[in-house]
């Protein structure tokens, strides 16, 4: 008797997580990185609703959930509803994120919607991929300082593939593409295991603000707990999932003590 309750237990456990993942990872997530080197600092709006406040150069928002289909994402300059300095309609996808960056000099501002891939890497392994967003540098390339190239001639708004590199500390550069001049140095890049990463080309080759590089943490994947928590009473968790499967049992749980809870577990 006790190995059929403990089965049936363990197997609504499951449908309920099976349940709550399904719903979080169902819709798609949009973030926004402000990436146009003149503009002012923005807010962001998503259906006529704020989303964002006050993103200035080089912030990357976190991502908001939304529902699939047709959103329409505003972006206007601080405080202000009007104008509209990009106003486009995007339409997204079930279980997609995406980055929608504010690129070009702000005459010719304009959205670079990107579809992000933030699956957890290999154990041990990094996810990073490059972004050339500098309205005024020619085609790059990054590679390892003095070493190989990773992302070979990348024009402004191209986008290199993700690639997985090991965990650990890395000294790269930014290059004129197929050449050894170097445009950018970019020592002591941290890439930490189970993460996804995005690395952004932004400002301006020739003026102000200078060529910099902005590296986004856009995913990072832990492991799970090995055990379950209990509360201070000792009240299984495995019971109390299961309750929420079914209205009278949730009421028999809660009218009893959990001592008379660990008792019947027992039978």
């Amino acid at each position: 008797m006790r190995s059929l309750r403990s089965l049936v237990v363990v197997g609504a456990l499951v449908a309920l997580l099976t349940t709550s993942v399904t719903a979080f990872a169902a819709g798609p997530r949009v973030r926004v990185i402000h990436a146009s080197p003149d503009a002012p600092a923005v807010d962001v709006w998503v259906d006529g609703a704020k989303a964002f406040s006050d993103a200035s150069f080089k912030a990357a928002t976190a991502y908001a959930p939304l529902t699939a289909g047709e959103h329409k994402v505003q972006v206007v300059p601080a405080g202000q509803t009007e104008p509209a300095v990009i106003d486009a309609t995007l339409t997204l996808a079930e279980g997609k994120d995406y980055s929608v960056a504010a690129v070009g000099l702000l005459a010719d501002i304009e959205p670079l919607v990107l579809e992000d891939n933030n699956a957890a890497p290999a154990a041990g392994k990094a996810h990073v991929r490059f972004v050339h967003a500098s309205p005024d540098a020619p085609a790059v390339d990054i590679a390892v300082t003095g070493g190989p190239v990773l992302f070979s001639n990348v024009p402004f708004k191209g986008v290199g593939d993700y690639t997985p590199v090991d965990a650990g500390t890395y000294d790269l550069e930014v290059r004129v593409a197929g050449t050894d001049t170097v445009v950018l140095p970019l020592p002591g890049v941290k890439l930490d295991a189970g993460t996804v990463y995005t690395a952004w080309a932004m400002g301006l080759a020739a003026g102000e603000p200078a060529l910099t590089a902005v590296l986004t943490m856009d995913a990072q994947h832990n492991a799970a707990p090995t055990t379950l928590p209990t509360t201070g009473g000792g009240v299984n968790w495995l019971v109390i999932a299961a309750a929420l499967l079914s209205g009278s049992a949730l009421l028999a749980i809660v009218s009893r003590k959990p001592a008379e809870v660990r008792n019947e577990l027992r039978k």
